[in-house]
């Protein structure tokens, strides 16, 4: 932040819905600016985004002028009760209340349309709302979605670790056996995962059919009446599983979005550095090299 620029405001909202608050971190430093929604991924947080000290990328948008709002879903970040005291929720609880709800909220408190920006399994869940709930797209203006595949086809020994090791042998051993996956305590992630929304992650990752584990609504199907919002996939090149360029190229066409870019983040394409799945959103270099385009991308739509 320059010398010029007014000093970011950050405040905690939550969005009630029963026992659950559903917490969005607001950062902004005007009043006026256009609404930004950001959705984390699996095993993460909202932090992936900001700091309290003014890092990352909300905070930068923040400084661009942006009304940016950073979501924790369910048992997430900030949101309560965490996910060790009640872990009896799941991705189709995200998909038709926790992203529904914020997108809401953020229309109706600003009264404007929601620029989203996901990260990663964050991206999937977003899609399936677009894709389940018409009424929601009208009220989104544009995404942006860093590092978002739905299923895993490279072949690579970060893929055989990651994927078929960590993800889907270890950690839903783990979380059956404890009732929730504690990313933390394992250090495979920033916060905790609910084995409902662990065993339908997994599910999708295998390449079955994008349909809804718990209701069988078929995502697939309805992706292709959607009229999707302007939407921009970013890569990583050193991403090699969990945001392959491959499989983020897969799940667009998975979409049969047909408005859409494609960027893959790497010295060759003229960045900074070589990018991989996490240091896209957390590395001081990105705030020179592909957060100002960003913000070009935004204020373009």
């Amino acid at each position: 932040m320059t010398a010029s620029q007014p000093p970011l405001s950050q405040a905690s909202l939550f969005i009630p819905d029963g026992h659950h608050q559903l917490h969005l971190r607001h950062i902004h430093a005007t009043q006026d600016g256009e609404p930004v929604l950001m959705i984390h991924g699996a095993i993460e947080n909202g932090k992936i985004f900001y700091t309290e000290s003014g890092k990352g990328l909300g905070c930068f948008l923040a400084e661009q002028g942006f009304d940016v709002y950073v979501a924790d879903m369910r048992g997430r970040g900030k949101s309560t009760p965490p996910i060790a005291e009640d872990p009896n929720h799941d991705q189709n609880d995200l998909i038709t209340r926790d992203i529904p709800m914020m997108i809401n909220f953020i229309a109706q408190r600003t009264g404007k349309k929601v620029h989203v920006i996901c990260h990663s399994w964050g991206g999937v869940l977003t899609a399936s709302v677009l894709a389940r709930y018409p009424e929601i797209t009208e009220k989104v203006r544009s995404q942006v979605c860093f590092g978002t595949k739905r299923t895993v086809s490279a072949k690579n020994f970060e893929r055989l670790f990651k994927v078929e090791l960590v993800w889907k042998r270890f950690s839903p051993f783990i979380a059956k056996r404890k009732g929730y996956l504690p990313g933390r305590q394992y250090k495979i992630g920033s916060d905790d995962e609910t084995f409902g929304s662990l065993t339908q992650s997994v599910h999708w990752v295998k390449h079955t059919p994008w349909t809804d584990l718990k209701d069988g609504f078929d995502y697939a199907a309805a992706a292709t009446k959607t009229n999707w919002p302007p939407t921009w996939h970013i890569a990583a090149i050193n991403d090699y599983a969990l945001g392959h360029p491959v499989d983020i190229q897969r799940f667009i066409a998975e979409t049969g979005d047909t408005n859409v870019l494609f960027t893959v983040l790497a010295k060759q394409n003229g960045n900074a550095m070589d990018y991989d799945h996490i240091n896209m959103l957390t590395h001081p270099a990105a705030r020179e090299d592909h957060f100002p385009d960003v913000v070009a991308w935004l204020k373009n739509h």
